[in-house]
């Protein structure tokens, strides 16, 4: 199963990889074995790179899953500004180019807050990247776990952030909530008396480990 945003460039680089092909054979061109395996290679990371495994989340709303797969690279206390202007635990989830890059919502609730920040293109591990970075900056509110902050953060090769999240709109637990083209992390901001259910360098996948508990 591939995610919608993935379907035009997915149909490109086919429709790419077949006419390339077929010139190759038509011009008899040297080495043409080894262009048409490199095509192939570039379309299969095309594909694998848009995947969209289903996920079935069913933790409740005490519980706040991971917005997406990665690895956890921080794990800290911070003054949020933008929003809460309070303290937070920030909890950062790097994720690789490999990684699935749909971005699902952590907490079924209510959008109370959604926002497009325009910004540069710094690595995404690098400390400023969380408020200087292109980003979109959602809040989603329920009884149990109060308000919540996820951030999707671009990186040097992600280009495109896309958010699905619309503010007064209704949303649920582990459903799409956009997608981050070409690698990049995803920072959540958490009360300060959220219990953290994982560790440094933990790798989780989207709407099936859970980050927090409330």
């Amino acid at each position: 199963m591939f995610h919608k945003e993935g379907h035009k460039i997915i149909l490109l680089t086919f429709i790419t990889v077949v006419i390339i092909t077929l010139l190759l054979d038509y011009f008899s061109i040297n080495h043409k074995t080894y262009i048409q395996i490199f095509l192939i290679i570039q379309l299969i990371i095309v594909l694998q790179f848009f995947r969209n495994p289903k996920r079935i989340t069913n933790f409740g709303d005490n519980n706040i899953v991971s917005p997406v797969d990665g690895k956890v690279v921080v794990i800290e206390e911070v003054f949020e500004p933008e929003y809460f202007k309070e303290k937070r635990i920030q909890v950062s989830i790097f994720m690789s180019p490999i990684n699935v890059h749909v971005t699902r919502y952590p907490i079924g609730g209510q959008v109370t807050y959604s926002k497009y920040h325009p910004g540069k293109y710094l690595v995404a591990w690098h400390p400023k990247s969380s408020t200087e970075n292109e980003r979109t900056s959602i809040v989603i509110k329920n009884e149990n776990c109060g308000e919540i902050l996820y951030r999707q953060i671009a990186g040097a090769l992600a280009k495109r952030i896309v958010n699905y999240a619309k503010e007064s709109s209704y949303v649920n637990q582990g459903d799409d909530a956009g997608f981050i083209k070409f690698g990049s992390r995803v920072d959540l901001f958490l009360p300060l008396d959220t219990k953290i259910n994982v560790t440094l360098n933990q790798k989780v996948k989207g709407a099936e480990d859970i980050i927090a508990r409330v």
